[in-house]
C-alpha cells in the first residue's frame, strides 16, 4: 500500500510528510543559494567521477539551480531532462504538504507502473543518448 494514498494516516505518517516536505524545501533553498558551478559542498555523481559516463540525472543539480534564477536555457543545457524532474518534484512536494495538513495527498501517477515504465525507459533511452560522442548528441553531455 502506498503511504501516501492511506485513507487515515497516522499522525507519524503525517508528521513524516512534513519533515520529508521540509528537507526538500531546504535542499532547494541549498541549491538555489549556492551555484554549484563555484561552490563545491554537492555531491559529484560517481558514475560519471569514476568511469566519465554520464547517467541521466547528470547536471540536475546545475539545473535546478539555474531554474530557481529564472535561466531555463541554462537549466536544458545542464539537463534536458530538468522540467520533467522539477514536476515529479513538485508534485511530490505538494502532495506531502498536503497528506501532513489534510491527511490527504494528491494522487500519486508517479507510482503508477504504467509511468515508472515509460519514465524509466526514457531515462534509459536519454542516458545512453548523451553519451554517444558524436554531434548533435554531444549537446546533451552535461
Amino acid at each position: 500500500m502506498n503511504v501516501l494514498a492511506l485513507e487515515d494516516p497516522s499522525k507519524l505518517t503525517r508528521l513524516s510528510a512534513l519533515a520529508g516536505a521540509g528537507a526538500m524545501a531546504a535542499g532547494s533553498v541549498m541549491v538555489a543559494a549556492f551555484d554549484p558551478t563555484k561552490v563545491h559542498i554537492f555531491p559529484v555523481c560517481p558514475l560519471l567521477a569514476l568511469t566519465g559516463i554520464a547517467c541521466p540525472g547528470c547536471g540536475l543539480t546545475r539545473a535546478f539551480h539555474a531554474l530557481f534564477h529564472g535561466d531555463i536555457v541554462t537549466a536544458l543545457d545542464f539537463n534536458l531532462l530538468a522540467p520533467v524532474w522539477a514536476i515529479a518534484f513538485a508534485w511530490i512536494f505538494v502532495s506531502l504538504i498536503l497528506l501532513g495538513i489534510r491527511k490527504k495527498g494528491l494522487p500519486m501517477w508517479p507510482t503508477n507502473p504504467k509511468f515508472i515504465y515509460v519514465f524509466f525507459s526514457v531515462l534509459l533511452v536519454f542516458g545512453v543518448l548523451r553519451n554517444i560522442p558524436a554531434w548533435p548528441l554531444t549537446i546533451l553531455f552535461p
